[in-house]
């Protein structure tokens, strides 16, 4: 399989002098399967420069994985060019909603409103279909398996796993390892820790051994202290979580996004310093770069 970042920055985009050697685009993931079947991970600003040169490609047929739908993970979704036009096909997968019990076509319509955007759903030409995905359900994609595994964020957000070609990937979406709700001093620490042990250990289970494990890193631990909860994570829990699950090659992604490229090249350069016998390679995740595994 291929691998290539099309927006790494999370929250906001963050389009900068500064971070033009990171970049500035929200989350979207381009993998190609070795007969070339297209799959997306994430509609964040990313997808727009994805879209242009799938433009010299059409008629396309992509396959599109929503973890979640923050904004930053779908706000690009009305600039996918191909949406608009006759021939290509599109298929969206994502969670169902909680409150209103819709699937993945809600995002689309939402978004796409008049109120917010000058062309509307139902004006699209391309051939668009959903499909809603559940915990653990695999499916398949051409000759891809996808597995998705539901992660610790405040909204459904699925990470995802893809087996193919002899390899594998998994994308955490964003996601901050659960928290233990009470004091170690509480009656109900010790049983609340035991859930939380045993979700992780599914979660380590679930990604063992993948030969790319890409994670949201937006924090510095001294930074994780005012901001737990959040629902994101720190490079230290992400290769934490790397060395359980015995993988490969890690990448770290979603970048803070006032962060410069300096800052993110001295925390890497510490990182390399800290973790220099960690046993696999890491590494910054920036746009337009490609890994073959």
């Amino acid at each position: 399989m291929k691998l290539k970042f099309w927006g790494v920055r999370g929250s906001i985009p963050s389009p900068d002098p500064e971070t033009n050697k990171y970049g500035g685009n929200t989350t979207c993931l381009e993998i190609r399967t070795n007969n070339n079947d297209l799959i997306v991970i994430d509609g964040g600003t990313g997808i727009h420069k994805l879209a242009q040169e799938l433009l010299t490609q059409m008629p396309i047929n992509a396959h599109i994985l929503i973890t979640h739908t923050h904004w930053d993970h779908i706000h690009g979704l009305p600039f996918c060019t191909p949406i608009y036009i006759a021939g290509n096909q599109l298929t969206f997968y994502g969670g169902q909603d909680l409150i209103t019990g819709q699937g993945i076509e809600r995002t689309l319509t939402i978004q796409m409103q008049h109120s917010f955007f000058p062309i509307e759903e139902n004006e699209l030409q391309a051939d668009i279909t959903y499909k809603t995905v559940k915990a653990h359900e695999v499916f398949k994609i051409a000759d891809a398996t996808i597995t998705p595994i539901l992660l610790n964020h405040p909204v459904i957000n699925f990470g995802y796993r893809i087996d193919c070609d002899g390899s594998s990937l998994f994308f955490t979406g964003d996601y901050e390892q659960p928290l233990n709700i009470y004091e170690p001093e509480d009656k109900a620490y010790a049983e609340f820790q035991m859930i939380i042990d045993e979700r992780v250990a599914e979660i380590v289970e679930s990604i063992k051994g993948v030969d790319v494990l890409i994670m949201d890193t937006s924090f510095t631990d001294e930074e994780y202290l005012l901001k737990k909860n959040w629902g994101h994570g720190t490079y230290t829990s992400a290769i934490e979580l790397a060395q359980k699950a015995e993988v490969k090659k890690l990448f770290f992604t979603h970048h803070e996004p006032t962060r410069t490229d300096t800052q993110l090249d001295e925390i890497y350069e510490q990182l390399l310093h800290d973790y220099a016998d960690v046993g696999f390679e890491f590494i910054m995740a920036q746009e337009r770069l490609e890994v073959i595994f």
